[in-house]
């Protein structure tokens, strides 16, 4: 696992650098996905030198439950920046030498992916029958696929001239940062075993979590295209009356694609949350 661990760590910071070396007209996407890159690399580094030094006895959690939980975050995290830098950046892109380093730092950033997801595979086989990881259960599922969506919507939001202009959008920004925390506790009781103290409670506690992401994710998928779409409120209908959609020589994904993007994707988290809460109303009201 130590040269595994190194090669984690090569891929990882490989990424970041070619990325951070451009230094031309990087947007909020690919500061995003440098975040992400530099995240992965940072616990991936914690990890190695816990394990390295041996002081898993002193955690206040299961290791075997970390490893699998982070392996499958970082999956996700490092599949996620590939997509976006390679969709929203790479493509427009001259041929040449940036455009070469550019697509040289995906290919580490996926093989980066590939490498957590062995790891996954690898402990959820090596420890099958021996423990329950929380991402092999189906609220572990959900939990992962609204985690995923919710990164993606972040890399678009980073641009803050998508929501900087009206009330309205920053309180959807504060949905999915409230939605995204929530969801991150509920994980993190999850991994230290908080639900053995809580008992029946617990479920309901979730619940409750997932019902206030769903009314919040709906109030979000109102009033993000209210804003940005309908020209009463100082949207923009068409594509074509967005500028930045128009230049022959643009470098990024226009502003008014971000826009619908993030708008399909908060209605696609939404509908993740309203099948995590059905489970969980399945779970207590039915199953028992």
């Amino acid at each position: 696992m130590g040269v595994y661990r190194l090669l984690q760590l090569f891929s990882t910071c490989a990424a970041f650098s070619l990325v951070a070396s451009l230094g031309i007209g990087m947007g909020a996407v690919s500061h995003w996905s440098m975040f992400i890159w530099c995240f992965c690399f940072v616990i991936t580094l914690i990890t190695f030198i816990v394990q390295l030094g041996e002081y898993q006895p002193s955690l206040p959690f299961s290791g075997k439950s970390f490893l699998f939980t982070y392996a499958c975050l970082a999956t996700v995290f490092c599949l996620s920046a590939s997509i976006m830098y390679a969709i929203t950046y790479i493509q427009f892109l001259p041929h040449g030498p940036f455009r070469d380093q550019a697509t040289a730092a995906t290919a580490f950033s996926s093989i980066a992916c590939v490498l957590y997801a062995l790891e996954a595979a690898f402990l959820w086989l090596l420890f099958l029958g021996e423990t329950t990881f929380y991402f092999a259960t189906i609220h572990g599922l959900f939990k992962l696929l609204e985690t995923l969506v919710a990164c993606i919507i972040f890399a678009f939001i980073s641009n803050t001239y998508l929501h900087q202009h009206q009330p309205a959008l920053v309180w959807c920004v504060a949905v999915y940062s409230i939605c995204f925390t929530l969801g991150a506790v509920a994980m993190l009781l999850k991994l230290v075993k908080f639900e053995n103290r809580l008992h029946t409670f617990f479920p309901r506690f979730l619940l409750g979590q997932t019902m206030l992401s769903v009314l919040l994710y709906a109030s979000a998928l109102v009033l993000w295209p209210l804003y940005q779409f309908n020209q009463e409120f100082g949207g923009q209908p068409q594509r074509s009356s967005d500028v930045s959609c128009s230049g022959e020589l643009a470098s990024t994904l226009c502003i008014w694609d971000q826009k619908l993007t993030v708008a399909i994707l908060t209605a696609i988290n939404l509908l993740i949350y309203v099948a995590d809460m059905a489970y969980w109303i399945h779970f207590i009201f039915i199953r028992y």
